[in-house]
């Protein structure tokens, strides 16, 4: 096994093949979902968080209604009462999956650590495309080690899947697999692909019908992915235990963040996360979601009821299932296999995008996979969970541009009620004058309750990530932990905007049918400059200008309410360029401002990685904001 087999390709080195069979999925033909019994428990648990959310929703609702008074019954008041519905009730949603997760998360013990000999053999898989392999060398050197290190390195192989095409890179991942060869620790395999189909699924699954009937699971790793040895068996005890798990999602939390903006990604994932996560795992039981890497998978299972079609039509739309995992979690459930997320799991981290530029360009991609899974929801015998987090993908994107119509309307009715000429006797023959009513103290109370969800799930994951040993650390560390999470929702909220109106630009791409394609996501870096940013976000902007000028003249009072929106636009170049400074985040690491436990009792694992970074070379420098990230901001 430790050699190419005969007729092998010179980039390959893999062991002989064990073909297994994985038919591609019909979404239009299907039995029904495998029976399983009634759970009334996650039904109880689900009617509490949905019928919570709805009875919010439901309030709230009839509050704005009473704020427009009889403009309710105009066109614009009954867009403003459907649309602040639809957006609110996701929002109540939200502050409902905390606080069950609050609990949950209060009453969990602690997760003991499997030491256990891991039952079958476990694929790592890494699926690559012009990564930066100093990066990649210091990642599989140190998870190598840490399999070693428990005595696990026979139960588990690791297989670089590469799609670039790139000579010089290439070449790199060539002798970085031969580097670690000649090392102790699991066996490492090479393939490089002739051709991308399918991009990164059809790379699994191409792995899958060579080489999946030799292993019983496989655990997807991103080529930001670093998962502690601990976790790693744990997983795959945990999945041995329970014939019926399908997929164990653990919760990937950020971090290495160097930039500003990566570092208050990397705050909300650690302190916000984790009890959003508890709560999800709380209702959706058996039925969760898979996100695409950090997942423990069984093969067989995968192999037969995951095989993905391509979606009929032209892209954007049809085509190559981007956003597959949602998919193929749906798939899994459909044929009777649990799909379970395991948030009290740590040692699952990841990176996230340095820039705002940069989210926006990985937004660009999942926003066309989320609508893609319009065509799927519909598909036969999914589970009701399954539709609900395709429909919530979904939702995610078409806020935004809900939230600027919202907001337009808004300005609409407010200069409606002041400056149009009231009629108080219209010709309805009506005994009594129609007063044109616009509540505005219960508006000041919507407002204010509106904001308060908003903040409650990062008020609650800030009181419970204070009751953590990591931050119980003195006054200081206190003080130093809540000016960060401060910073972090004032900073948030004056990003939202900017995020409002790239999002609905990309409404225009896709419906234009413009295919946001699959490039190679920038890891590190930052620095853009004040000139690219300006060119990025001229259009917010504008937009900000016009939205102000507007408030100014119905009522300068407008622009008190509307603040967060109007500086938020109107200062954005200034926001996307300090934000993306590495020498501001170096600045901020010093000060620990934004310090998180990943960087106050990181794992071995975790710790290892980050020493292999710093004998490594200097990662290859990459521009500030190249024009196709200053594309994904308009």
């Amino acid at each position: 096994m430790d050699g190419m087999t005969p007729g092998q390709a010179a980039d390959e080195i893999l062991p002989a093949e064990a073909p297994l069979d994985m038919p591609v999925q019909d979404l239009r033909h299907h039995a029904r979902s495998v029976a399983r019994p009634v759970n009334r428990r996650m039904a109880w648990r689900r009617a509490l968080v949905l019928g919570g959310a709805l009875g919010i929703t439901g309030f709230a609702t009839a509050e704005m209604s009473l704020v427009l008074g009889l403009a309710r019954w105009t066109v614009t008041g009954a867009l403003l009462t459907l649309l602040y519905a639809l957006l609110l009730f996701w929002i109540a949603l939200a502050f409902t999956t905390v606080l069950a997760g609050a609990v949950a998360l209060l009453r969990a013990a602690p997760r003991p650590s499997d030491a256990a000999a891991p039952a079958g053999r476990t694929a790592l898989l890494m699926p690559v495309c012009h990564e930066a392999v100093p990066a990649l060398h210091a990642t599989l050197v140190a998870m190598r080690a840490g399999l070693l290190h428990h005595g696990a390195a026979d139960a588990f192989d690791i297989f670089v899947l590469s799609d670039s095409r790139e000579p010089g890179t290439v070449a790199q991942e060539r002798a970085l697999v031969r580097d670690l060869r000649a090392m102790p620790g699991p066996r490492v395999w090479y393939r490089r692909r002739r051709d991308n189909e399918g991009r990164k699924a059809g790379n699994i699954a191409e792995w899958v019908r060579r080489f999946g009937a030799a292993y019983d699971h496989f655990l997807v790793l991103d080529a930001d992915s670093v998962m502690e040895a601990g976790t790693l068996l744990a997983l795959v005890g945990m999945m041995a235990r329970d014939p019926r798990a399908g997929l164990l999602q653990t919760l990937p939390v950020l971090e290495g963040a160097q930039t500003p903006f990566a570092q208050l990604q990397q705050f909300a994932s650690v302190v916000y996360g984790p009890v959003l996560a508890h709560g999800v795992a709380w209702w959706h039981g058996d039925e969760s979601n898979y996100w695409g890497h950090n997942a423990l998978i069984r093969t067989a299972a995968f192999a037969a009821a995951a095989g993905l079609p391509v979606l009929p039509g032209r892209r954007p739309f049809g085509g190559e299932i981007l956003s597959h995992d949602f998919v193929e979690a749906a798939l899994l459930r459909r044929a009777g296999w649990s799909v379970r997320l395991v948030p009290a799991l740590a040692g699952s981290h990841e990176r996230g995008p340095p820039t705002l530029a940069d989210m926006a360009q990985r937004d660009r991609r999942w926003f066309q996979g989320n609508l893609q899974h319009a065509t799927v929801v519909a598909a036969r015998g999914l589970h009701p969970m399954s539709r609900l987090h395709m429909v919530s993908g979904i939702a995610a994107y078409a806020s935004a541009p809900l939230w600027l119509l919202f907001l337009l309307l808004g300005l609409v009715a407010t200069a409606q009620a002041r400056l149009l000429r009231p009629i108080y006797f219209p010709d309805t023959h009506s005994l009594f004058p129609q007063w044109p009513v616009f509540d505005g103290e219960r508006a000041v109370w919507v407002l204010a309750g509106t904001m308060l969800l908003l903040l409650a799930p990062k008020i609650i994951g800030l009181a419970l990530a204070l009751l953590r040993a990591p931050y119980r650390r003195g006054t200081p560390g206190t003080l130093r932990f809540l000016a960060g999470a401060a910073i972090e929702i004032l900073v948030s909220a004056l990003l939202s905007p900017i995020t409002m109106l790239t999002q609905s630009a990309q409404w225009i791409g896709v419906l234009r049918g413009v295919d946001g394609g699959w490039g190679a996501q920038r890891r590190t870096g930052g620095g853009a400059r004040l000139s690219d940013a300006i060119r990025a976000t001229w259009a917010q902007v504008l937009l900000g200008l016009a939205l102000t000028a507007a408030a100014l003249s119905i009522d300068p009072m407008l622009c008190l309410w509307m603040w967060p929106v109007l500086v938020g636009l109107v200062l954005a170049p200034v926001l996307v360029a300090v934000t993306s400074s590495l020498r501001l985040g170096s600045w901020l690491r010093a000060r620990r401002l934004f310090e998180t436990e990943a960087d106050i009792a990181a794992g071995p694992v975790l710790r290892h990685v980050r020493q292999e970074l710093l004998r490594q070379p200097a990662l290859a420098s990459v521009p500030a904001m190249t024009p196709a990230l200053a594309c994904a901001m308009r």
